[in-house]
């Protein structure tokens, strides 16, 4: 059977989630795209393959014609359109975030729950990259021995846009990280702390976060988003016996001119193609069979990595280590299954 997608949202990130649909899905099909700009919402739909183009997206998540949805809109709308296809009893690719405010992602989690079943799986693609998936592996292995540290740094080409602030390099750019890191080690925050150094201009500087677990370990985040240079995101997991690191991803070296040199890309698409595609797949899965995938996020999952956001931009604002206060995971969350529940 063809699973017949609803896309809500014709930006970037849509139009990308599109081109995977046409391309790299072949279970699947793009049946509308709803934008509020419909000339956005033609172009992808006629570069896709979609059926139908709309502008309403609660009306596209209740339409009879529609299997499943993938939401890319902007941020703000997250928590309400989880909340529309939970009601809707369909299920949802949502990309990050579930939403910045912490009380709003319980709301969807409370909500979630009450319906009996799953219908949200959280866009953090970065649990479907390879290099982190090897670093997860090497870990469950006893490969690296205890884990006592992960060190990780998100560097940027320069900031999106003219009004960005440091703490919104903690809310906007560093849950890719505080998500991550939590699926790789297993593990909880505890507490927080953030700074940053001094720039010769007047460009937000790098931000530089340091994270405690629950089981003792130090977790390092810089995140630079005017780096310059181009997009680079590399981690390194230290453990008591050995340590993994990632590597720059990059398919050529020029060597000339006594020097050797490799590129880096503009933004994080190149870099996490292969991601997206493997979570898109599995989201498939998801919608086939109802089963949950293995290591896809949650509502759960939203919910953490909004609530360290908000507190490592309070620890920015304080000069202060702050306390990470979670609150306790339903019992819901524990399973991995989902209209089976």
């Amino acid at each position: 059977m063809t699973i017949r997608l609803g896309l809500i949202g014709a930006g970037l990130m849509g139009a990308d989630h599109a081109r995977i649909i046409a391309l790299d899905l072949p279970d699947a099909s793009l049946q509308v795209v709803c934008d509020m700009d419909p000339t956005r919402a033609r172009a992808v739909a006629d570069a896709c393959g979609a059926a139908d183009i709309a502008s309403d997206p609660e009306a596209v998540i209740a339409r009879e014609d529609v299997d499943a949805l993938i939401v890319a809109s902007p941020d703000f709308t997250h928590a309400p359109l989880s909340l529309a296809c939970i009601h809707a009893g369909k299920k949802v690719l949502m990309e990050k975030p579930l939403s910045q405010s912490p009380a709003q992602c319980l709301e969807v989690i409370g909500a979630e729950t009450r319906s009996g079943a799953r219908h949200v799986m959280l866009g953090f693609m970065r649990r479907y990259d390879r290099a982190y998936a090897e670093m997860r592996a090497a870990l469950g292995a006893g490969r690296l021995g205890r884990p006592l540290m992960m060190h990780n740094f998100h560097r940027n080409v320069e900031t999106p846009a003219a009004d960005f602030t440091g703490a919104m390099a903690i809310t906007n750019s560093a849950p890719h990280e505080f998500d991550v890191v939590r699926h790789v080690l297993g593990c909880e925050y505890t507490s927080i702390s953030a700074s940053q150094p001094r720039r010769s201009d007047s460009r937000v500087a790098p931000v530089v976060m340091v994270l405690e677990t629950g089981d003792g370990q130090i977790v390092t985040i810089e995140v630079n988003n005017n780096a310059a240079y181009g997009y680079d995101v590399r981690a390194e997991l230290v453990g008591e016996t050995a340590s993994i690191s990632m590597n720059h991803v990059a398919y050529t070296r020029m060597e000339g001119a006594l020097a050797s040199s490799a590129a880096y890309d503009a933004d994080w698409r190149g870099r996490y193609h292969e991601a997206y595609v493997a979570q898109n797949r599995a989201f498939l899965g998801f919608v086939e069979t109802g089963l949950f995938p293995e290591i896809a996020a949650d509502c759960w999952d939203g919910y953490c990595a909004a609530l360290v956001a908000e507190t490592g931009a309070r620890a920015l604002a304080s000069g202060a280590k702050e306390p990470v206060n979670m609150a306790s995971r339903p019992a819901f969350y524990e399973s991995r299954k989902g209209d089976t529940l």
